[in-house]
């Protein structure tokens, strides 16, 4: 049985840890289960926590990446990665922060370029919520630019490709 505070102090640390619960963002979809494969890649993304990358569809089931630069893959060109899913299907789109390891919104996120930090499947975008996170993060990283969502397309992906 639980006890209700009885003193001040009491209320005042059980207020705080409400505000704290109530502080922390929701995820904006479900962690991946074990058996969640990236759509790209094939690769079993739960392995990789710190880089997932997801959508959620209007129906709401969900779809995993092992990283952002895969996410981008199927975001651009869903009708070869997609498996029967369009783009118009899309209700939410996340990344993994960086430094957070939370998952953020992708369309307001922060995107590193051209870092000396590699995701599970090699050179990678990395993903922050804060631009001040990511400006760091360049410096410290040797990183080349700060993309928007809106300005990640295939030549930039393309940059991400090891060589054939």
């Amino acid at each position: 049985m639980r006890r209700r505070p009885t003193t001040p102090a009491g209320w005042i640390a059980a207020a705080a840890a409400l505000l704290l619960l109530a502080a922390a963002p929701a995820p904006l979809a479900p962690k991946p289960g074990p058996e969640a494969k990236c759509p790209v890649c094939g690769m079993f993304v739960a392995r990789y926590p710190d880089w997932v990358a997801g959508v959620v569809f209007r129906d709401g089931t969900a779809a995993y990446f092992d990283g952002a630069k895969d996410l981008f893959k199927f975001l651009l060109h869903p009708e070869r990665h997609g498996h029967g899913r369009t783009a118009a299907e899309v209700a939410t789109i996340f990344v993994t922060d960086y430094y957070a390891v939370a998952q953020v919104d992708a369309r307001q996120a922060f995107f590193v370029l051209g870092s000396d930090v590699f995701g599970p499947m090699g050179t990678e975008l990395v993903p922050f919520e804060k631009r001040a996170d990511a400006e760091e993060f360049l410096k410290d990283h040797k990183g080349t630019a700060i993309l928007r969502f809106q300005d990640v397309g295939d030549p930039t992906i393309r940059t991400l490709q090891a060589p054939e």
